[in-house]
């Protein structure tokens, strides 16, 4: 498929304008060559009649040059604001990447995890993409922990793979290594997340009076600072957030991963299933970053190479 040039509003007037009379040709010819020739759109720079993916998007989409991205903008190193208030990341690097492919901006907004999926369902957003597991209850609309329908499922393309992990202050694990070993102790985690469902259904597992007690907040810092502060025995989150906190919160002297990371499990760029069109453009151009070595650059960039996949699927979770 040949890329296609997006000076959208005179390219499609033009074209009315061939119909209406052969000399409206040489005037729309001439707005194009003028007035379409040097547009770009914030992309790194690409120019959007460069991208080759650009035909593969939905034409509403493609139109507005902008794909709407829910996340929550507090999960490093997936995504999350500098110091100057830039969001930055894992995801919103991954999506410049995309971005180049179909000739659109990613355009990120930020809302608490356990919102966006609705924020999708509603068209507040076209795409979630938070560092979200990918699972059978998400793609159906299934509550994880009653087992009950709550609203139309998702899908999802798949671009990383990582598990979940424990951490404790530094010099005070407790003795824990295992999900079993924090019932009766108090666990910190994000809420709606798959470390939060974990200590949920670990919690029914142990004996009377020694439940796990849970606190989660709305992001996966808050739950941090909670921990720092001598307010929990433990945190869990995905690895790469654990990493990072324990390798960058304090100078590295705050916290310390326990155990091995578990429930390893792709993460999923989530896309309404009324849209396959923008689902199917997400992948092939996931795929082409691959093929052509800028998703390496990005994973490797933040050091999590151990979660790199090698090619796209489309609800590869379980």
């Amino acid at each position: 498929m040949t890329a296609r040039s997006i000076c959208r509003t005179t390219a499609r007037k033009s074209a009315k304008s061939r119909m209406a009379a052969v000399g409206a040709i040489a005037v729309a010819g001439a707005l194009l060559l003028t007035g379409c020739g040097d547009q770009t759109k914030d992309n790194g720079g690409e120019k959007v009649k460069d991208a080759p993916l650009a035909d593969k998007l939905p034409e509403n989409i493609r139109d507005a040059g902008v794909i709407k991205v829910g996340s929550d903008i507090a999960y490093p190193p997936v995504e999350f604001k500098d110091k100057s208030g830039k969001t930055v990341g894992i995801d919103p690097d991954l999506g410049v990447a995309l971005g180049k492919q179909l000739g659109v901006e990613f355009q990120f907004e930020n809302g608490t995890f356990d919102t966006l999926l609705g924020g999708l369902r509603s068209k507040r957003y076209d795409i979630a993409m938070s560092a979200m597991t990918d699972t059978k209850n998400r793609q159906e609309g299934v509550d994880e922990e009653t087992g009950k329908k709550i609203g139309t499922g998702v899908d999802f393309v798949d671009y990383f793979t990582a598990g979940v992990s424990i951490y404790t202050k530094k010099g005070d694990d407790q003795g824990i290594k295992t999900w079993a070993d924090l019932c009766g102790k108090k666990i910190v985690v994000q809420r709606g997340t798959v470390s939060h469902d974990l200590a949920k259904a670990e919690s029914k597992k142990c004996k009377a009076g020694k439940k796990i007690a849970i606190e989660s907040f709305d992001n996966d810092q808050q739950a941090q600072t909670r921990l720092r502060s001598g307010g929990a025995d433990a945190g869990s989150s995905d690895f790469p957030v654990a990493a990072y906190a324990v390798k960058t919160s304090g100078g590295g002297k705050d916290f310390e991963l326990v155990g091995e990371q578990v429930e390893a499990a792709p993460y999923g760029i989530a896309i309404s299933k009324k849209n396959p069109e923008l689902r199917d453009a997400i992948k092939e151009a996931l795929d082409a970053i691959i093929k052509n070595g800028e998703y390496d650059k990005i994973i490797s960039k933040w050091g999590v190479e151990d979660g790199a996949v090698e090619e796209a699927k489309i609800n590869g979770g379980k």
